[in-house]
């Protein structure tokens, strides 16, 4: 079934969706290991991919549970790669007043902090993560998705239809309202295009209306705009293939995520795939009720 050999480490902020997505990468075929020790990394990478291995693709998730070797782990995926490995790090995050909400809900100690506050802890996660995050090869913020969202997009990037080899391009609209994106590469604004949130027929629906993206884009602005993004993204890619980079996320704002970035997004989706990059499309806030101008 797999004749790529990949190795996930699943790591990122406790009650930020590890251990759904480990699960999911479980349904995709990959064998899971939970709480693994930090050392062990480079142990596990090289006996499960080996190749007499029978486990062509493996996940493993490394925390806060981890303790304080927790801080070595950047060393330890050197390690791996040296053995021929190439970790792939998943990161999950999410805001700190989501992380307080479901863990208020489950009324679980925090791992970074069981004998302090919950607040603690999560601040206390961010500071050890920080290093490995700052290299993941993709974060996911995890505040405004859904269980749903998020087998979708583990299915999207870990699937056995992409070579690990291959950068990913995620293309996502966003209202910046809502905030922007945390796991964004790129951000394009796109509110000075005009707005059809002032337009009676127009204000119900979003941008993936041909009408809303004729209003929006159909004028010298918006065909400069998607011309020089177009430009800019086909000189980029091959850019950040060449890192090599893995994943790319696009984030494509106007005010609300409704109108004009769903548009955008839209047109440069269809643009990237013509390149034929492995592309997604994804519209963050598109569903959200309205408040105002979009």
């Amino acid at each position: 079934m797999f004749d790529l050999k990949r190795f996930v480490l699943v790591t990122g902020l406790s009650g930020a969706g590890k251990s759904q997505a480990l699960k999911f990468l479980e349904d995709l075929g990959y064998y899971c290991v939970d709480n693994l020790p930090p050392a062990l990394v480079p142990t596990i990478a090289e006996l499960t991919l080996g190749e007499d291995s029978s486990r062509p693709r493996v996940a493993v998730c490394v925390d806060a549970r981890g303790g304080d070797d927790l801080a070595n782990l950047p060393a330890y995926l050197d390690a791996a790669s040296q053995k021929g490995v190439r970790p792939e790090t998943l990161f999950l995050d999410s805001s700190d007043a989501v992380l307080l909400r479901r863990y208020s809900e489950s009324r679980r100690k925090h791992p970074a902090s069981p004998d302090g506050t919950v607040e603690e802890g999560i601040q206390r996660e961010r500071d050890l993560l920080a290093p490995i995050r700052a290299k993941a090869n993709l974060i996911l913020d995890t505040s405004t998705t859904s269980v749903g969202q998020l087998r979708e997009r583990i299915a999207a990037v870990f699937s056995g239809e992409r070579a690990a080899k291959e950068m990913l391009v995620g293309v996502m609209s966003f209202g910046f309202k809502f905030g922007v994106p945390q796991e964004a590469d790129i951000v394009l604004d796109c509110r000075f295009l005009p707005n059809p949130f002032y337009e009676k027929e127009l204000s119900p629906l979003t941008g993936e209306d041909p009408r809303v993206a004729t209003y929006a884009l159909d004028n010298p602005e918006g065909k400069e705009f998607l011309a020089k993004s177009k430009d800019l993204l086909a000189y980029l890619l091959p850019k950040y293939a060449q890192e090599p980079k893995s994943y790319l996320t696009i984030a494509v704002g106007c005010t609300g995520g409704k109108h004009r970035s769903v548009a955008v997004a839209r047109e440069l989706y269809a643009f990237i795939h013509e390149m034929q990059w492995p592309v997604t499309l994804r519209h963050r806030d598109a569903g959200r009720p309205a408040e105002g101008p979009l």
